[in-house]
């Protein structure tokens, strides 16, 4: 095992990464940097599957309910707090445990963000189609300009949408190509994904919604509702789908239903990129191994 290791474990929703996180840390004897964007604010527990009390007792774990959900963290600032938490891991304990399933925080801080460029006029329009035409125009308007990365990005985030609309602009250029620069890992990360057949991530996926309505998520909702639904961290699957619901546009179950959907095709997204990376230890959670076992045999 290389000096100073990073282990990675990412992928889709619903598929076993915080336990293998804690896992690899206990055995490592070292903290967790968790890489999921949604976990961060201290406001919102059961919409984002934060890890239990337990679980979070077992290991030390880093950017789990850290900030408050008025004050959003995007990708760069993700990158600057964590690097010294980071750096000082890997000084004191030789190694850290990144986990998450928002892969371009935790691309940020090991690898850097790709040079985007930035127009505040050219935002400004797209942000003002949104504004006095909705979410549907931008996405026909993605669309129509860059379908290549339409069908990877969140199509419900309007944030995401505005971005990719300002990119695609200011370059001529699809998004995808622009993102995709295959940047290889240096020698010391070891990248991890647990790999579920499909249809049985998405009825694991399916269960974990039905649990989180057993443990209050619809209530959790309202507690944002209407005041502070438009905060940018609400703008995400488990909490943008009850807004309607509550508005009166469609019925419960509808909503319900509208969760399971938007998080299974989130999982797709998430493994679309994980093909970005090489050399990326595939983990089998059907073999007699634990998923321990076998990511140690891989780390050798």
């Amino acid at each position: 095992m290389p000096d100073s290791s990073i282990f990675v474990v990412q992928g889709p929703t619903a598929s076993g990464k915080t336990g293998l996180a804690i896992s690899l840390a206990a055995c490592f004897n070292t903290e967790i940097i968790s890489f999921d964007s949604r976990q961060f604010y201290s406001e919102l527990a059961i919409g984002v599957a934060r890890p239990t009390r337990e679980e979070l007792q077992q290991v030390k774990h880093h950017f789990i309910a850290s900030h408050a959900v008025q004050a959003s963290l995007n990708a760069a600032q993700f990158a600057t707090q964590a690097q010294p938490i980071l750096t000082k891991l890997l000084q004191e304990k030789g190694s850290a445990v990144l986990v998450g399933g928002s892969a371009l925080f935790a691309d940020a801080l090991l690898l850097g963000l790709d040079p985007l460029p930035h127009d505040i006029q050219v935002r400004a329009k797209w942000q003002n189609l949104f504004e006095q035409h909705g979410l549907l125009a931008l996405q026909q308007a993605l669309q129509q300009c860059d379908p290549i990365f339409y069908r990877e990005v969140d199509t419900k985030n309007p944030l995401r949408l505005i971005r990719a609309l300002e990119v695609n602009e200011l370059t001529g250029k699809s998004n995808l190509e622009l993102r995709k620069g295959s940047r290889k890992d240096p020698a010391n990360i070891k990248r991890f994904v647990v790999n579920w057949p499909r249809p049985e991530l998405y009825a694991r996926i399916d269960a974990r919604v039905d649990q989180m309505l057993l443990e209050g998520l619809e209530k959790e909702v309202s507690l944002f509702y209407p005041e502070m639904q438009q905060l940018k961290p609400l703008q995400t699957v488990g909490y943008q789908e009850f807004f309607p619901y509550f508005e009166g546009l469609y019925n419960r179950d509808t909503a319900i239903e509208k969760v399971k959907q938007h998080a299974r095709n989130y999982a797709k997204r998430q493994l679309t990129w994980m093909s970005r990376y090489e050399g990326i230890h595939v983990l089998d959670p059907k073999s007699e191994l634990s998923l321990l076992e076998q990511a140690l045999q891989k780390i050798g």
